[in-house]
């Protein structure tokens, strides 16, 4: 799958990933490849993503390394999935 995750100020990460969680407004949910398209809002929490990744140096320290993964702290935002493309609007 091809993650995208921007904020209001630049682009925090791009790539292939093997799967991403985020804090939905009805609780935390998983994507996997092939995923039913969605749209949701986001509240705050982590954006969780697995898979072999490369984060830009200039964005790495936004994120934590655990549980086999990288996290992204965030206070709001909303996603969107299809066609195994996801875009996070985060804030």
């Amino acid at each position: 799958m091809y993650l995208e995750i921007v904020s209001p100020e630049t682009t925090l990460f791009k790539g292939e990933v093997d799967s991403v969680s985020v804090p939905g407004a009805n609780g935390e949910f998983e994507m996997l490849n092939n995923h039913a398209p969605i749209v949701s809002i986001l509240k705050e929490g982590f954006v969780k993503i697995r898979g072999s990744i490369n984060l830009d140096e200039n964005n790495a320290s936004k994120f934590e390394q655990k549980e086999k993964g990288y996290w992204l702290a965030i206070s709001s935002g909303t996603i969107e999935m299809n066609a195994n493309k996801i875009i996070v609007l985060a804030d």
